[in-house]
């Protein structure tokens, strides 16, 4: 019998959270120490390619963008495989312990080629992790609870985002002479550290993480086409993809806040409070969506996605990065875990695999232009105008998202 939260568990209230069932709290463990070995390094990154190894803006966008897509479109893969295999767990653990070999090579790297070896490796972990994770979230809870399910482990997620930058911040300000400008060697110390956690939880998956009763797919054929699948399915990804070009690597907002004034040092203190934001908005954001509709909850979650980038580009100051960045938060409380609760909705148990590597793929195919594109355009022109840019193909996105309708049939 699947791993789910029982019918005797009050539905209000933060006992809902605490009450998750044992795969979701697991998983959403490994997630909290995942994401703290990241998010050591990710704050630090576009000043140690910016400052410490002289890049430009269009080879950070290559560097995140080429790295991100390959993460999305392998994805595709491991969630399909999943389904073919019935099983999530083992795909997990090897995704999460590739993280753990990959992330200390950062340590050791001194030209931007190098880093992006390291980073494509540590995100095909992620590309074969994300979608059997997924899979084994959604057939853990009861479709009443999917949106606080995956609200609570993304709230998980963004709170190792909290402690990573903290630990960031110590460690550099440790090993750095001066934290205001470090040495390559200064932030290599620092990034040598971030394996630690993701090994801590490998043991959580090892110990505690059940595989969950799975329908088997007795295909399960790897359709690019989407054949088989809800029309709004369908449609729910074009506009994902749509919507994504306009979503290019936060790193661009990382260096923007140096360019007003934010110092390499403070970074991940800014960066830190950016996931506090998240973390509280993803608790209320998958609640929201269990109660007033996914697609309610997505599109003011993109609206908020188009103001905050428009407020970037007009951006001058460091109080008002700050800002920002706070309000930043709430557009991923209100569409990371609710767009993966909609998809689960919108297709068939054994598909789900399958499903949650299509809708990664949508990103995958449109994260590398829109980083692209946007480094280049901030390169050649500007960044007020890159930003601009942005915040116009959302608008777009957030248009085309009415054409998706809700769900007619209960998966």
């Amino acid at each position: 019998m699947a791993d789910t939260i029982s019918d005797n568990v009050p539905k209000t209230g933060w006992r809902r959270y605490i009450a998750m069932p044992r795969n979701v709290l697991a998983v959403s463990a490994v997630s909290l120490l995942n994401d703290t070995s990241s998010e050591i390094i990710y704050p630090l990154l576009p000043a140690f390619l910016a400052l410490a190894l002289g890049t430009t803006p269009f080879v950070i966008g290559i560097i995140e963008g080429f790295a991100e897509s390959v993460a999305s479109i392998l994805k595709l893969f491991a969630g399909n495989l999943s389904d073919k295999l019935g099983k999530r767990k083992p795909l997990v653990f090897i995704g999460y312990a590739i993280a753990a070999i990959t992330r200390p090579f950062l340590g050791f790297v001194a030209s931007w080629p190098q880093v992006l070896i390291v980073r494509m490796t540590d995100r095909v972990g992620k590309g074969i992790r994300g979608a059997p994770r997924d899979a084994l979230i959604a057939s853990s809870v009861p479709k009443s609870e999917r949106g606080i399910a995956f609200g609570f482990n993304r709230a998980a997620d963004h709170l190792g985002a909290v402690f990573g930058p903290v630990a960031a911040f110590i460690l550099l300000s440790i090993f750095a002479v001066n934290a205001q400008s470090p040495t390559i060697a200064e932030y290599q110390y620092v990034f040598l550290f971030a394996s630690v956690p993701v090994v801590l939880g490998l043991l959580i998956i090892w110990l505690f993480v059940r595989e969950p009763e799975t329908k088997r797919a007795v295909s399960a054929p790897l359709d690019l086409k989407l054949s088989g699948f809800d029309p709004n399915f369908k449609r729910l990804m074009v506009v994902v993809a749509m919507f994504t070009l306009s979503n290019s690597t936060d790193a661009f907002l990382l260096l923007r806040a140096t360019d007003a004034g934010i110092s390499p040092a403070i970074l991940p203190l800014l960066w830190m409070t950016l996931h506090f934001s998240k973390v509280v908005f993803s608790l209320l954001g998958g609640s929201i969506s269990d109660k007033f509709g996914r697609k309610h909850t997505i599109a003011v979650g993109w609206a908020i996605y188009g103001l905050v980038y428009l407020g970037f580009a007009f951006v001058d100051s460091a109080w008002q990065c700050w800002l920002l960045f706070i309000i930043y938060g709430t557009y991923f409380g209100l569409t990371e875990g609710v767009e993966k609760a909609f998809v689960a909705d919108l297709v068939p148990e054994e598909r789900r695999g399958t499903a949650y590597g299509i809708y990664n793929l949508a990103y995958g195919i449109a994260v590398f232009p829109a980083s692209l594109l946007f480094g280049l355009v901030w390169t050649e022109v500007g960044a007020m105008y890159a930003f601009v840019m942005s915040a116009g193909i959302s608008l777009l996105a957030l248009i085309l998202l009415t054409s998706v309708k809700k769900p007619e049939v209960s998966h």
